[in-house]
């Protein structure tokens, strides 16, 4: 799957994610020519540490994010190198899928373009923003761009918590994207038409594919007080009505491994719409984790994104 980046990739083995209760580091190695996690850690951050949100301050406390992530790296048995692959939160960024009838020849055409039609709905001046895009679908002569833009400030302050450590950040990508890399990179990739349903603490996207093309994306935050049924309900009206979709052939959940009140609170929702039962997305099925890494629904979950963030760099590169 090609999807925007904020940064240039460039080839990488350790992957970090800064989410709003945790941070947690990976690293993917070969054994045979399979992919495999060599190490893991992953450590708690208390409510309040990160606050993911497009704008504003998102890392209230640095100090506390930095040695936590430290002390993931010691546990992972790791030194912090001098590259790195930096998930972020999906709530840090907008992604729209803009189609286009023409695309400019030129790049700074192009690049002008995307940015007028982002500026209409952007919370913040486009000038202050990180763009990127990349080509989602092309049907006929119409090309559709998956556009993400993030405001500058806000990645840094994501960035400065790797730098601290002596760390570059050589690709920066959302972590639902990443976790739908993780899914497509499995034994058991979904054909067809598929929905992956990410759930954090502050917000919930889904996201809806077609094989490996994205064809639908809505991230929303817990304060716009849409429950999760409402949310995944008005994602089958507009598959069914705009995408001509019908029933989906899989539903991917992911986020909510630490809390399975929540995640069988979830897919009993989904169930109950859909008819399709939620399966929790497993990175086992896109790597072989080594025997030290101690398996549990926590350690699951966070594995997803920064798998499928290595994946795809490899894939990049």
């Amino acid at each position: 799957m090609h999807l925007p980046t904020f940064l240039t990739p460039q080839s990488v083995d350790v992957a970090v994610e800064i989410a709003h209760r945790r941070v947690s580091v990976a690293q993917l190695g070969k054994s045979g020519g399979t992919a495999v996690v060599s190490a893991f850690a992953s450590e708690p951050l208390a409510d309040g540490v990160v606050t993911p949100a497009l704008t504003g301050s998102n890392i209230a406390q640095p100090a506390i994010v930095i040695a936590s992530l430290k002390k993931a790296f010691e546990r992972a048995g790791l030194k912090p190198p001098r590259r790195i692959a930096l998930v972020v939160p999906d709530s840090i960024a907008r992604l729209a899928l803009l189609p286009f009838e023409e695309i400019p020849a030129r790049p700074a055409d192009l690049d002008q373009l995307v940015r007028w039609q982002l500026r209409k709905a952007a919370p913040f001046s486009i000038d202050e923003a990180h763009v990127s895009y990349a080509v989602a679908s092309r049907d006929g002569a119409t090309t559709t761009l998956a556009t993400v833009l993030a405001r500058r400030e806000v990645i840094a302050e994501y960035e400065a918590v790797a730098n601290a450590l002596g760390m570059h950040a050589g690709l920066v990508d959302l972590a639902s994207l990443n976790v739908a890399n993780t899914v497509l990179a499995s034994g058991t990739a979904p054909t067809g038409d598929w929905l992956l349903v990410h759930l954090t603490q502050e917000s919930t996207t889904l996201a809806i594919f077609r094989g490996q093309t994205l064809v639908s994306y809505r991230n929303r935050a817990l304060a716009d007080a849409e429950p999760l049924s409402t949310l995944v309900h008005q994602t089958a009206m507009y598959h069914e009505d705009r995408l001509g979709g019908s029933r989906f052939a899989r539903v991917l959940l992911s986020g909510a491994g630490g809390d399975p009140i929540v995640a069988e609170r979830a897919r009993r929702e989904i169930a109950e719409r859909l008819g399709v039962t939620a399966d929790v997305v497993d990175a086992r099925t896109a790597v072989t984790l080594r025997d030290k890494i101690t398996v549990g629904p926590d350690v699951l979950d966070a594995l997803a994104a920064p798998v499928g963030i290595l994946l795809r760099d490899r894939k990049a590169a």
